[in-house]
């Protein structure tokens, strides 16, 4: 698993760098509309509208912007959004997953697919490559401010499956069905976490030479940049070298 928490590591990096904020902003609107529109719009009593709230707060999003997403949620007039997963495998053959949110399907579908196509990848049908991921729960918190032992001790006591902790933070990892629960002890006892969200983890990376690396990337930014797509999650491993070039 090294070789994923490498690659999302350095996006997540590349990401604060290059993203436009006000489309990421409109992301995490669009996310925060469709789970208060989907449950109850009291974060409280809805974990996925909590879920967003948080990720919103992570990247500094304005009070305002997150409520008047939540209330967008009651409005006649408000936009409907899709929840679509895409499959397909990328160059060198990386199984890539694609979570979208979109109100018009053949629009992003075309869109992704182009994406694909232009990077000598490919679109597959839906569970043509998930079955090589994990569907899972994950929770961070910042490193420095908690124990390990103690947050390890909560985390499993309240049901998680494993806590991984590294300079970065701390990662706890559970059952979907866990992730409310487990949520609600840890923030008992360490307060809120910096996210909570349901994950896809590759059960195996695949290492890439360079050149496919650089192609692969390429991809990942490109279908990030899409105003429609939520998330990106592949399952290849990146040189040392690459890993270099891309941090400097």
């Amino acid at each position: 698993m090294a070789g994923h928490s490498q690659f999302k590591n350095i996006m997540h990096r590349k990401g604060r760098q290059d993203a436009v904020r006000s489309k990421l902003f409109s992301k995490l609107a669009r996310e925060i509309t469709v789970a208060a529109k989907m449950g109850l719009p009291d974060p409280n009593m809805n974990a996925r509208l909590r879920a967003a709230i948080l990720a919103a707060r992570a990247e500094n999003m304005p009070k305002d912007n997150i409520e008047r997403a939540i209330k967008k949620a009651s409005g006649a007039d408000g936009e409907n959004y899709d929840e679509i997963r895409y499959e397909g495998y990328g160059p060198g053959g990386v199984a890539v997953i694609v979570e979208a949110l979109t109100d018009n399907r053949n629009r992003t579908a075309s869109e992704v697919r182009s994406y694909f196509t232009k990077s000598g990848g490919n679109l597959a049908e839906t569970g043509s490559v998930s079955f090589m991921f994990d569907r899972l729960g994950a929770i961070e918190y910042d490193a420095g401010k908690i124990d390990a032992d103690a947050l390890l001790e909560v985390a499993i006591d309240a049901g998680a499956e494993d806590v991984n902790s590294s300079e970065d933070g701390h990662e706890v990892v559970c059952a979907v069905e866990s992730l409310a629960d487990v949520q609600r002890a840890l923030e008992a006892k360490f307060g809120e976490p910096r996210k909570a969200s349901l994950i896809w983890r590759p059960q195996n990376t695949v290492a890439v030479d360079d050149e496919t690396g650089e192609k692969l990337l390429r991809l990942v930014e490109t279908l990030q940049d899409n105003d429609d797509v939520q998330h990106v999650t592949a399952n290849f491993e990146l040189s040392d070298a690459l890993m270099e070039k891309i941090s400097a």
